[in-house]
């Protein structure tokens, strides 16, 4: 990945106890620290590489509602709040826009769907609605694509992933939060049953609560505590263009490409049809609960059997707190990227709207995206760890939602009353 991450500057220094600790400073974990802080409660955040090293800022950066499941859209409507706050919340902009997102459907099948899901979510009160291919072309003119239609959410929109972590984590750190960097967290301490504190590779920190949003980490954590959490890695390969005078401000999802304006002027473009899917160990382990979407999704996975098993095999399930962690081993999990999925993407694109062929590729990046068994997060307490919170598999989606569920997880955390209903994020489902 090249995309230029903004730094900041944490402390060394490991503090003796706090209240909470929370391992992982991707989006999640840092909106949990920064509402922690507001709310005067003592917040340690670990991060076992550097703030939004992973998923956090190697996402696609739109901030929906359309297309999530009809029990996560409360989540997404209490972020798309705070995202308009968060210019004032934390004092600087991170390019955060309401500029609309349009899903286009090429074939009836296609807008069947899309008809589906705006019949499941019409109690919501959502602004989604059905276009005509004419006013698809009104919306983004200069297409050569042959849609029959297409759902447009004006109030859905995008913000840059690189900008927007670090600022939220220099704003938490402002108010009082801890942030340590390059400390990562071995294992967890128990007293009689309950979590008690964390293992770090520079020492112990007691606390009063745990809350784990490691993503696509968080299942070898909980693993090596003896809890199951089904996560399955899937990898996402990403291009971005030069500036390019484009056909719409609108992020527009096609079948098998998307797009949307980076800040820059640029073009944030992926292959929407296709992620690859590198088997692995936890595949054969718990392969069966994913059953039901591969008889709906198998077309949209590259399914591969190569290195990446005998890579990830080789990273430890088990250990003990005095051992070296793969979290030490591998800081930052930086895919490779499928540079001819990124070319598939643009030469759909330019098929669709030749103001593409003039676009020149600034850089290119693959992220990590952990899934669960139905795509929707957990955000819940773990009954075998008393004190251990997780808010973790946000399946490719969790940008979006990203503050909303940390806010969510400090409230579950700090036992107040919860931003939404939390019941659809229980562990228990799965």
């Amino acid at each position: 990945m090249t995309t230029t991450l903004k730094k900041i500057e944490t402390q060394d220094a490991l503090p003796e106890s706090t209240s909470v600790v929370i391992i992982g400073g991707g989006i999640v974990g840092v909106s949990a620290a920064l509402t922690l802080a507001e709310r005067n409660i003592p917040v340690v955040l670990l991060e076992k590489g550097h703030i939004a090293g992973e998923q956090s800022s190697r996402n696609l950066g739109w901030i929906r509602k359309t297309n999530r499941h009809v029990d996560d859209v409360p989540l997404a409507q209490a972020s798309d709040k705070l995202w308009n706050e968060m210019p004032e919340r934390i004092g600087q902009s991170v390019g955060y826009k309401q500029s609309g997102i349009l899903f286009l459907a090429k074939t009836d099948e296609q807008l069947a769907m899309q008809e589906s899901w705006l019949k499941s979510v019409e109690s919501l009160s959502l602004d989604s609605r059905l276009l005509s291919t004419e006013q698809i072309k009104q919306h983004a003119p200069g297409g050569q694509g042959n849609w029959v239609g297409g759902l447009y959410t004006p109030s859905d929109g995008c913000a840059e992933p690189s900008i927007t972590v670090p600022a939220m984590a220099q704003s938490a750190i402002n108010k009082g939060a801890s942030i340590i960097q390059h400390c990562a967290v071995r294992s967890l301490s128990t007293t009689a049953g309950k979590v008690c504190g964390v293992i770090t590779e520079k020492g112990e920190i007691r606390c009063d609560n745990v809350l784990l949003a490691g993503g696509a980490w968080s299942r070898r954590f909980l693993g090596n505590h003896g809890v199951s959490l089904p996560t399955l890695g899937l990898i996402c390969s990403v291009l971005r263009t030069k500036a390019l005078d484009g056909p719409t401000d609108i992020a527009v999802g096609g079948p098998d490409f998307s797009f949307r304006k980076h800040i820059d002027g640029g073009f944030i473009i992926t292959q929407r049809g296709k992620l690859d899917a590198p088997i692995t160990l936890d595949h054969l382990l718990i392969g069966r609960r994913y059953l039901k979407q591969l008889r709906t999704q198998s077309s949209f996975l590259r399914i591969r059997l190569g290195p990446y098993f005998l890579k990830d095999l080789a990273i430890a399930r088990r250990w003990s707190a005095t051992d070296i962690s793969p979290f030490e081993k591998i800081r930052t999990m930086n895919p490779s990227v499928n540079e001819g999925l990124n070319a598939d993407a643009l030469n759909n694109l330019r098929q669709a709207w030749p103001v593409f062929n003039a676009a020149e590729l600034e850089e290119t990046w693959a992220g990590l995206i952990d899934v669960t068994p139905d795509s929707n997060p957990v955000i819940d307490q773990i009954n075998q760890l008393p004190g251990l919170t997780i808010a973790t598999g946000f399946s490719g989606h969790g940008f979006g939602t990203g503050p909303a569920a940390g806010q969510l997880a400090a409230d579950i955390v700090s036992n107040s009353t919860p931003l939404i209903d939390p019941s659809p994020y229980r562990f228990d489902r799965l």
